[in-house]
């Protein structure tokens, strides 16, 4: 295995289920500007769409409600950029 190919700045941070509110905590190198407590300890946040918890596959689940809004998304994303493609 080769030598210094892994990052070092492993810690723990708490990756939150915006679907379903569900947070679990474990080692990450993500970089994150918010914060959360969970049991009076603060650690940043990485917000998630769709976890274990959520995800039909794991829950056995067979509907996936879209919550995020997808289309709305993508268009908002993508259609600024059209428009001052056009414009310019």
């Amino acid at each position: 295995m080769k030598k210094d190919i892994h990052p070092e700045n492993y810690r723990l941070v708490a990756f939150k289920d915006m679907s379903n509110n569900d947070v679990f905590i474990t080692k990450s190198t993500a970089p994150s500007k918010e914060k959360i407590k969970v049991d009076g300890v603060e650690y940043p946040l990485i917000k998630l769409e769709i976890s274990r918890t959520s995800h039909p596959y794991y829950t056995g689940k067979s509907n996936l409600v879209d919550t995020a809004g997808r289309i709305d998304k993508f268009k908002t994303k993508y259609g600024k950029k059209q428009t001052q493609t056009k414009s310019e």
